[in-house]
């Protein structure tokens, strides 16, 4: 994480004084910080994919809950990205937008899960609900 808030820090305070003069240099420097960091987050996506994947083998059956999970986590780190990049453009309602649809995708993508939720709980209710 240190090597993050480094990189993030050190290209903004290279940036800022560029942004009037060069404004094509603070751009550069602030990619290239981008896509160090992105780097950094590809290597450890994949650690945690490996270790999910692991998870996914001890449950056997229950593996439709680690699917979900993978989902739910590609499609808030899809609308953070789009998001943030929207606003970093200058177009916040465009990226107000992202964040909705992200979240209704989230509710759509765990109906499942709440489905197995309702079956189980409506094994203990006796003569069932209604």
């Amino acid at each position: 994480m240190e090597k993050v808030v480094m990189i993030g820090i050190m290209s903004v305070l290279l940036a800022i004084p560029l942004k009037k003069d060069k404004p094509e240099f603070s751009m550069l420097i602030i990619l290239t910080a981008c896509i160090l960091i992105s780097s950094l987050a590809v290597w450890r996506i994949r650690d945690l994919l490996r270790y999910l994947k692991t998870l996914q083998k001890y449950l056997g059956s229950g593996s439709i809950y680690i699917k979900v999970l993978f989902k739910m986590i590609a499609v808030t780190y899809m609308a953070e990205l789009g998001a943030n990049l929207c606003r970093d453009a200058g177009y916040g309602a465009v990226a107000g937008q992202i964040e909705f649809f992200g979240k209704l995708m989230l509710l759509a993508v765990s109906l499942p899960v709440l489905s197995a939720l309702f079956e189980v709980l409506l094994q203990f209710v006796p003569g069932g609900i209604g």
